[in-house]
């Protein structure tokens, strides 16, 4: 699902300025999918298709579409969460799912992921949308669909995004080491492998967090309790729970 909030947001935000990314950038563990998709076919179109939008002075977000692949390598992903398209409005998309650039207003999405983490651990989370200190301790925030075309949600998500973003996540399930899926609404859901093809990984689902479903049956996502489910998995590995909340307030900014 794709939220447009542009609250915030200057004329003059950063967008995609070349293509293709450098292959370098991504963490090491990444680069493999990432040059086989290049030289597949549905990798070719999809440049084909990016680059002749560019040519034509389209304006396309995020800045850097393989971020989360370069914050989070595949040695240290511990939690995946699935999203499915870039926003689209002016500096929001930053290639982390769900997370927005700081300084704009948070979407409604990521307000009720906020509300969430509050009911289950009592105290705000930091008050910006940026998730890089997700990304930092394991938490994969992988796009099914990578880039955007601004204004336009869902212009990318049939250009052969997902030919790749769908090899990572069966990179992922083919891990033998343990991770949680958290699968958001009806779209991350379709991704789950059936029966013993989920491996040892801990699969959580509930609705989407957006104000269309977050707290409708069957599963709501307000109330679900999925970061504290996430934290018992982790620790019985003898791993340390995420720190989902970020840095507290500090008492002179909440005065």
């Amino acid at each position: 699902m794709t939220e447009f909030s542009p609250e915030g947001a200057g004329a003059d935000a950063p967008a995609l300025a070349h293509w293709p990314p450098d292959v370098d950038a991504l963490a090491e563990g990444w680069r493999d999918e990432w040059r086989a998709f290049l030289h597949s076919a549905p990798g070719q179109r999809l440049s084909h298709a990016l680059q002749s939008q560019l040519a034509a002075g389209a304006t396309i977000y995020p800045p850097q579409p393989l971020r989360a692949l370069q914050l989070t390598p595949l040695e240290s992903v511990r939690v995946v969460i699935l999203g499915q398209d870039p926003y689209h409005g002016p500096g929001q998309a930053n290639g982390l799912a769900f997370s927005v650039a700081p300084g704009l207003r948070l979407p409604p999405s990521l307000r009720n992921i906020y509300k969430e983490l509050q009911r289950e651990y009592g105290r705000a989370p930091q008050p910006e949308g940026l998730l890089d200190h997700w990304a930092r301790q394991g938490v994969l925030l992988l796009n099914t669909s990578l880039t955007v075309q601004a204004g336009q949600a869902g212009s990318h998500a049939r250009l052969g995004w997902q030919a790749f973003t769908s090899r990572v996540f069966e990179r992922l399930v083919e891990s033998e080491r343990p991770l949680t899926f958290l699968l958001w609404g009806a779209h991350a859901q379709s991704m789950r492998p059936a029966g013993a093809a989920a491996g040892p990984h801990l699969w959580l689902a509930a609705n989407h967090p957006s104000p269309l479903s977050a707290l409708r049956p069957p599963v709501p996502f307000i109330g679900c309790g999925h970061f504290g489910q996430v934290d018992a998995f982790v620790r019985q590995r003898g791993e340390p729970a995420i720190d989902w909340l970020g840095a507290a307030p500090s008492a002179a900014g909440t005065a």
